[in-house]
């Protein structure tokens, strides 16, 4: 699988998947595991809205689609019956390539950008840290959400340095240290839910920034 990925042009030289940073060129393979148990909560986190789709006809079959992801993410807020600008939070797909992050950045610009917002939504993604986990990296994505609804942090992004011109506007560099009480897990192309966390907002210490 290696090497039809490499051959393919897909994973990057150093070892290192850039996600979002101009310097992007591939994704590095990696393996995870993990577990996921749905319960009732008292402290009012939950999911308010899912939505899962094929990434539509694009120009291959690892090409992105962006009226696709758009469509998705469209579909999971109107469940969720949010507007764009109370979602504070995003975690991307997010592999790190010179077509995928652009088209992604675009779609999540498109529609939390359609309207006037406070601050910028801050976009995350776990390859970016982890490498990609292929099959597990769907879960590997959703396992980040609860602990930003709780604890009211945005994990940063170890090999981010400057953003990629070709990313979409509206989705710029946030802090980690603002609170959040709603926030957003897709992996556009795939599926997308939309959460609510609790109504109490904290404070925590600033670790680091992320886009």
């Amino acid at each position: 699988i290696t090497l039809l990925a490499a051959a393919a042009g897909m994973l990057c030289l150093d070892g290192r998947c850039k996600t979002f940073d101009k310097r992007a060129n591939g994704y590095s393979r990696s393996e995870g595991v993990g577990a996921l148990t749905v319960c009732f909560r008292e402290d009012g986190l939950l999911t308010q809205g899912s939505a899962v789709r094929q990434d539509g006809r694009s120009a291959s079959l690892t090409a992105p689609n962006g009226s696709a992801q758009r469509t998705l993410l469209l579909v999971a807020l109107g469940r969720a019956s949010l507007a764009p600008p109370e979602v504070s939070c995003a975690e991307a797909h997010g592999t790190g390539t010179a077509l995928g992050d652009p088209t992604e950045a675009g779609a999540l610009a498109l529609v939390h950008g359609s309207m006037e917002r406070a601050m910028p939504i801050a976009v995350g993604a776990a390859k970016g840290n982890l490498g990609h986990t292929e099959a597990g990296s769907g879960q590997v994505g959703l396992l980040r959400g609860p602990p930003r609804m709780t604890g009211a942090l945005v994990s940063g992004d170890t090999h981010w340095r400057s953003l990629n011109p070709l990313g979409g506007a509206g989705t710029g560099p946030a802090s980690g240290r603002q609170s959040r009480s709603r926030g957003s897990e897709g992996r556009p192309g795939w599926g997308h839910a939309v959460r609510k966390g609790p109504a109490r907002r904290r404070r925590r210490k600033r670790l680091m920034d992320c886009w």
